[in-house]
């Protein structure tokens, strides 16, 4: 039986829920690195949606949606290190290193170009236009890596974690969508947030961070509860929903809207400076990715075959 179509302000209000809430992500990291240890703080986020996600499953669907094979959770687990512990974890510590949440939103925006390179080299070949969407996206990234584009006092080494980060991410985007994984979307999350917790511990006490819990302030125990409930639950929730319910070209807008509401945020809340160089490279970079996502949307519709997610369902948790 086919489900009805739900009203478009229902469809409206998912939409801008992810917009805002995974644009605002980067800010939250940015409240909690602040007092917290960057590593150490992302795995106590991830542990936490977690628990959360899997009590959810049990109440919802029962036990029998948490059995999974154990290729299956192999291929959940090692996704969720790439995404997580690569992904999230290189933008929580060049954050911590004073790279702007905007900037770092920015950078990360790139993902979508990278999907379609490592695509292209598993031999599913983009069309022209994707290709120079691509192009057009590197260029952008290039203004972003000029000494003007960023704060002066900002390493080069924390632009260069949050590229190495989002390479990551993209390799853990192009497994998970080959990959054998539970047929339970949020069975697979609660594996690749559950992994990728314990991860993010490890090595962030393998560097020597520590938690001092005296030390924490008010605003970062606030930004730790505001990317659990809001970033990894709530936006969540809303993205899976969308994904059943509306196209996945309308859906896959997110990646060109959340660095604009990132860089918005950083600069209206926090003061971060966004400079000339930043607003071009960064709008040839949203410009880009727009042309890529719409245009794979396009191809992959006039093909007959429903569209490949520009990023797994854990995207921006």
């Amino acid at each position: 039986m086919t489900r009805p179509a739900p009203p478009a302000w229902q469809v409206w209000t998912a939409l801008w829920l992810v917009y805002v809430l995974w644009g605002s992500t980067y800010l939250g990291i940015a409240y909690v690195v602040d007092t917290m240890p960057p590593l150490v703080a992302m795995g106590l986020r991830f542990g936490t949606a977690c628990l959360v996600l899997v009590a959810v499953v049990l109440v919802r669907r029962g036990p029998q949606a948490l059995r999974v094979t154990r290729r299956q959770a192999r291929n959940a687990g090692g996704i969720g290190l790439l995404l997580l512990l690569g992904g999230n974890g290189a933008v929580a510590l060049a954050e911590s290193a004073e790279l702007p949440s905007g900037l770092a939103a920015l950078l990360v925006a790139v993902i979508p170009l990278w999907v379609v390179l490592l695509r292209w080299v598993a031999r599913d070949r983009p069309s022209a236009r994707t290709v120079a969407g691509v192009a057009l996206g590197f260029v952008g990234l290039a203004v972003l890596l000029l000494p003007g584009a960023r704060p002066e006092g900002v390493a080069l080494l924390a632009v260069a974690t949050v590229l190495g980060g989002a390479f990551l991410w993209s390799l853990g985007s192009f497994w998970a969508s080959r990959a054998d994984l539970p047929a339970d979307g949020l069975t697979t999350t609660a594996l690749e947030m559950g992994v990728a917790s314990v991860a993010l511990v490890l090595v962030g006490l393998a560097r020597g961070e520590r938690l001092d819990v005296a030390e924490v302030s008010t605003a970062s125990w606030l930004g730790l509860a505001y990317l659990v409930v809001f970033g990894s639950l709530v936006a969540f929730t809303a993205f899976s929903w969308l994904l059943q319910v509306a196209p996945v070209s309308q859906v896959a807008t997110y990646a060109y809207v959340n660095p604009v509401v990132a860089v918005a945020l950083g600069a209206v809340l926090r003061g971060e400076d966004v400079t000339r160089l930043t607003l071009v490279g960064g709008g040839i970079t949203v410009l880009a990715v727009a042309v890529v996502v719409r245009e794979e949307g396009r191809r992959r519709a006039a093909a007959g075959t429903v569209a490949e997610e520009p990023a797994p369902v854990t995207a921006r948790t």
